[in-house]
């Protein structure tokens, strides 16, 4: 096992590439999805018209058919993943915070329910205009850079927050919540980034499940913790300034304790790559990646604009839903601000079960249309049960089919990230799983403004019947969606493709040369 990331990848090398790459060096060109050159997938040799010297020692390799690239697990993409996750969690915990507390926050800051509904729809916001400049710092400046980012905008959030600790200072808190929501922006991306660069076929899907778990964990803590250390003590502003205070700066500790963390954990990749794909995507040089390519191939990629509408449906709705929940609990039953929390508590936690089962399930199966479309219709079942049993007057009831809704519909989200991955491949991770992001925050907004509208003026039912209409719009488009996993079929050597490959890594890396592959088998 290697634990150091970033040396030369050349060294260490030895045996054979798999016989599905082993082809002999091709002219390259732009674009980055299968390519259409070489008509009918039959090998090809080089034009003769300009019999040019392999581009670099990766194609000399190749069109020797000689040596394999060596692939091994670091034992520090543990560390990696875990720091991710906690960062995670704590940007995730920042954002549910003041909706779960909406009737205390409203009562502290003078302010309207919709203004608090703001302080959660602010990372919607904020991710939607941003969600392009993120995605190609990533793809141009790298893992590490992003990281560094998300973790310490998110503890300068953190900080400023303890500067609204008094009934008059709204927008003080408006803003420090803005930048945490930036901070998101450079977070929620990175789950399948991180999974593909550092973790082996065999656990890339549980990988992904994992850093997506540590944003479902946060938003559980946050839904549990804040109703215990903040009780509403409408009598007393001083006491609940206080206790707001406790929460406020705890929260910013921690983040800046994640922040060193992850300066001293995150590496930009391992020495070896840790599969056969991601070798393929490390041979690229950077001046042959075009990132407004990329978005091209993705938009013309059929399946992946399908996915791209139900992944928005079913992670905006879970935004919603989580969003108003505390409204939805108090409308039937009053006073129950600690109990709406829990609730809240439990949809999540059996989400994140959901998570790790489905992730161990597509690492062991592959199955990542069946899998999604089942959970797809679980979850659409799950919201009309939730929907039609919460008024009927016992919690322990809600309780339940919380939990059944959030293992389903929580558990979707890293299934949508690893299905666009697979489908999308050679594109990158980071693209592909911040427009799944800004699907879903462009979603959440609409979904929370007019499911908070329905349940203010109607009640809660017509606002969830409302995302249950949508959801079944989702369940049709994912029907609908081609499943070509080809990111499996190269690790398998299964390749009928022509394809360019599209860097990984941070460009500022000369040791990268270029490899185009055409299989044959």
């Amino acid at each position: 096992m290697v634990e150091d990331g970033g040396e030369e990848e050349a060294e260490g090398e030895s045996g054979e590439m798999p016989a599905a790459t082993a082809a002999p060096p091709l002219q390259r060109c732009n674009g980055f999805l299968p390519g259409k050159e070489a008509a009918g997938g039959e090998e090809q040799p080089a034009a003769p018209a300009a019999p040019a010297a392999p581009a670099s020692e990766a194609e000399a390799m190749l069109a020797a058919g000689a040596g394999r690239v060596e692939t091994r697990l670091s034992r520090r993409r543990l560390a990696v993943l875990a720091v991710f996750s906690c960062y995670s969690l704590v940007n995730a915990f920042q954002w549910i915070q003041y909706s779960i507390l909406s009737n205390v926050f409203a009562g502290f800051y003078s302010v309207s329910f919709t203004q608090i509904d703001w302080l959660s729809m602010v990372y919607m916001v904020a991710y939607v205009p941003l969600i392009l400049p993120a995605t190609w710092l990533l793809d141009a400046r790298g893992l590490r850079l992003t990281a560094l980012l998300g973790s310490g905008l998110n503890a300068l959030g953190a900080w400023l927050k303890c500067g609204s600790l008094a009934p008059q200072r709204y927008s003080i808190t408006l803003a420090a919540q803005a930048v945490c929501a930036v901070a998101q922006v450079f977070i929620l991306g990175l789950p399948s980034r991180i999974a593909s660069v550092w973790f082996g076929p065999t656990e890339v899907s549980t990988a992904c499940a994992v850093a997506v778990l540590g944003n479902q964990l946060g938003t559980a803590i946050g839904f549990l913790l804040p109703p215990v250390l903040v009780p509403n003590t409408p009598n007393d502003i001083d006491l609940m300034a206080h206790n707001i205070s406790i929460m406020f700066y705890g929260t910013a500790i921690v983040s800046t304790l994640l922040f060193f963390l992850t300066g001293v954990v995150f590496e930009e990749k391992p020495k070896y790559p840790p599969s056969h794909s991601q070798a393929v995507l490390q041979t690229i040089p950077p001046e042959d990646y075009s990132y407004k390519q990329s978005i091209i191939n993705l938009f013309k990629n059929i399946p992946f604009v399908l996915l791209l509408i139900s992944y928005g449906i079913m992670t905006g709705a879970f935004y919603s839903v989580s969003t108003l929940l505390n409204q939805m609990i108090v409308t039937h039953y009053e006073g129950e601000e600690v109990n709406a929390g829990r609730i809240g508590l439990t949809l999540v936690v059996a989400g994140m079960v959901g998570s790790i089962i489905c992730g161990l399930w597509l690492d062991y199966t592959k199955t990542y249309k069946q899998t999604t479309l089942i959970v797809y219709i679980l979850s659409f079942i799950g919201l009309l049960v939730f929907t039609f049993t919460l008024d009927l007057g016992y919690l322990i009831i809600v309780f339940v089919t919380g939990g059944v809704l959030g293992f389903f519909m929580t558990g979707y989200l890293p299934l949508g990230f690893e299905f666009a991955v697979e489908i999308t491949y050679p594109e990158s991770e980071g693209t592909s799983s911040g427009l799944l992001n800004a699907s879903a925050q462009i979603f959440g907004i609409l979904f929370t403004l007019v499911q908070g509208k329905l349940t203010t003026d109607y009640s809660p039912r017509a606002g969830n019947l409302f995302l249950s209409a949508w959801i079944f719009v989702g369940i049709i488009l994912t029907a609908l969606i081609k499943s070509d996993l080809r990111r499996h079929n190269v690790n398998s050597g299964i390749m009928n493709l022509d394809i360019k490959a599209v860097p990984v890594d941070s460009p500022v890396e000369p040791e990268s040369t270029a490899l185009k592959i055409q299989s044959a088998l």
